[in-house]
């Protein structure tokens, strides 16, 4: 029997399908939301015309605007096309083929900010120390920070003195070091998070989120030791997609201002980021005279010419080379 058209499931909205759509590619939470929101400014900027009555012309004006009126960056603009041509392409089934007057804005290269080891040791020693163990983690293995931040207890190996990144950028698997700086610190840190994650147990809380169906195939594993979070939320939150309560990890502004604050109280003139802690682990090892292509492994770099940017910083200036006014 048919059901009644009020009983019917109503359709997603075309936002959502978009998100879904970028989920089923296994596109990244922080990808779908950038994703979402380009497709949303670029409806608002055409009065709320529906995408599929718009082609390439709209694209190129909505473009435009963002380089012109907006003033944006380049990479920024490279992206509102991408989320555009993934619109088209792959929620609308239209992939956009008149786009040869527009041509993507060329990305200058930067050079990154990259922090002196005095200054490191500067920064380290001015943090919190909730704050200063992961900061540590972060720089002596070259992490990103949500990679720092989405670590397990599982993936630490202290007798192989290493860290095994999981689903990182690009959503490869890889090997990087694990300071022996950090170890004593790390496993008195991690009997706290222990006894902390027992006390959830108590109270019938203590799952961790799992990735993908893990949860599904493996309904017990979420309250295994080994898939806690290494640098948990003092907090319980509700995930959204579940509804259920776990102890996610702690949240990446967290650390952003201990940094930000540690760069102003050491009195360093750089820009001070957790980024810069990862261009620093490059640089100093690449001054230290480990090989590039052990750096570019370390760092997950797919081309061995990302790694390079480094050798432009190293502490010898550009390219590792002494000026000839030193010679005189």
């Amino acid at each position: 029997m048919a059901l009644p058209p009020s009983k019917l499931p109503k359709p997603p909205r075309f936002l959502d399908q978009v998100r879904q759509t970028a989920r089923l590619r296994r596109y990244s939470r922080r990808t779908q939301d950038a994703y979402v929101s380009w497709v949303r400014r670029f409806i608002l900027f055409h009065d709320k015309r529906h995408p599929n009555e718009m082609g390439a012309p709209e694209v190129i004006a909505f473009l435009s605007h963002l380089a012109l009126e907006g003033n944006v960056a380049s990479r920024t603009q490279n992206q509102a096309l991408s989320a555009l041509l993934f619109l088209y392409a792959r929620v609308l089934d239209r992939p956009l083929e008149d786009l040869d007057e527009f041509e993507r804005a060329p990305v200058r290269p930067r050079l990154p900010v990259v922090l002196s080891r005095d200054e490191v040791r500067r920064l380290l020693a001015v943090l919190e120390p909730r704050n200063r163990l992961p900061l540590t983690v972060l720089y002596g293995g070259g992490l990103r920070l949500l990679e720092c931040l989405r670590l397990r207890v599982k993936d630490l190996d202290f007798d192989r003195h290493q860290i095994m990144v999981r689903e990182g950028k690009g959503d490869k698997d890889r090997a990087t070091t694990l300071p022996k700086l950090c170890e004593t610190p790390l496993r008195e840190h991690l009997a706290n998070v222990q006894r902390l994650h027992q006390s959830d147990l108590d109270i019938g809380r203590g799952e961790a989120p799992l990735p993908h169906a893990l949860r599904r195939k493996y309904p017990s594993a979420g309250r295994d030791w080994a898939w806690q979070y290494v640098f948990p939320a003092t907090r319980l939150g509700r995930d959204p997609q579940t509804g259920l309560q776990h102890r996610h990890h702690l949240h990446e502004t967290v650390l952003q201002r201990s940094i930000r604050k540690g760069g102003q109280k050491a009195e360093i003139p750089k820009r001070v980021t957790c980024h810069a802690l990862r261009h620093s682990f490059a640089t100093h090892l690449l001054e230290d005279g480990v090989d590039i292509r052990s750096v570019q492994r370390l760092l997950g770099h797919r081309d061995v010419r990302t790694t390079m940017i480094y050798t432009h910083v190293l502490d010898r200036g550009p390219m590792g080379l002494m000026s000839p006014a030193d010679r005189l």
